[in-house]
């Protein structure tokens, strides 16, 4: 039986192993097409495709299983749940690749994409532009097709220049800049407040006006500091959960 086969990463040093792995192999999980197969590799061909030890694999499974998204079966291996739950939180600690497990697993609709002046509100991330590309997806429940939240993108044009729309569709934006268009991501800055939901918002994501919603802000940086994307998320407050783990050295 051919095995499910995960995107590769570059470990940092800096956080726990079995995290960085546990959260690339969940993007990938919840990223996959659905053709892909659910068998995955043998905790020794996981261990050797990230450069780990068998061990910090083992604990990486771990937290997939714990959480649903895997099956583990003596003598037969371990297996995607197809119909896993994708509504729970992940544990932050700081990695790009838990970014894209948050952001992955639903359904997305491109609603439009193209270019405009620089909001006023964004002037300050993009002082040497005036212009930049913009996208605004909608994305829901893969089982349901309930919408979840929908997300509007600002990408600086020589990097959108380079982004396939269907890419969009497939992955979170984060992962197609990362992995599509090779962009140098050094740094996201997240940040979360509560709101009531506007005319649009309650008309895309399906709930009455000034319901709660979660209003999301994120702010990619290269690394040398200049700003890459920032991307403006409104999660339906029933529907989203976001943790932040810090944990003592």
């Amino acid at each position: 039986m051919t095995s499910f086969a995960p995107d590769s990463i570059v470990l940092n040093r800096k956080l726990p192993l079995w995290y960085q792995v546990s959260q690339s192999l969940r993007a990938s999980i919840l990223g996959r097409s659905p053709r892909d197969p659910l068998r995955l590799p043998t905790e020794e061909q996981l261990a050797g495709h990230y450069g780990v030890s068998v061990l910090t694999m083992r604990q990486a499974l771990k937290e997939l299983e714990d959480e649903g998204l895997i099956s583990r079966h003596r003598r037969r291996g371990t297996f995607i749940e197809p119909h896993a739950l994708r509504g729970a939180p992940v544990r932050l600690l700081g990695s790009v690749d838990a970014i894209v497990a948050q952001q992955s697993g639903m359904t997305t609709e491109l609603l439009d994409h193209g270019k405009g002046p620089v909001p006023a509100e964004l002037a300050e991330h993009f002082p040497d532009l005036d212009e930049l590309a913009t996208y605004h997806r909608l994305r829901g429940d893969e089982k349901t097709g309930e919408p979840t939240n929908h997300a509007r993108n600002w990408i600086r044009p020589e990097l959108a220049a380079r982004i396939d729309p269907d890419d969009l569709i497939r992955w979170p934006m984060t992962k197609v800049l990362r992995d599509a268009v090779g962009a140098d991501i050094s740094r996201i800055t997240d940040t979360v407040e509560a709101r009531l939901a506007d005319p649009e918002t309650a008309q895309l994501l399906q709930v009455p006006l000034l319901s709660p919603i979660l209003h999301y802000t994120g702010v990619t940086y290269d690394g040398e500091g200049r700003v890459l994307d920032v991307a403006v998320i409104h999660y339906r407050g029933d529907r989203f959960s976001f943790t932040v783990t810090l944990e003592a050295n």
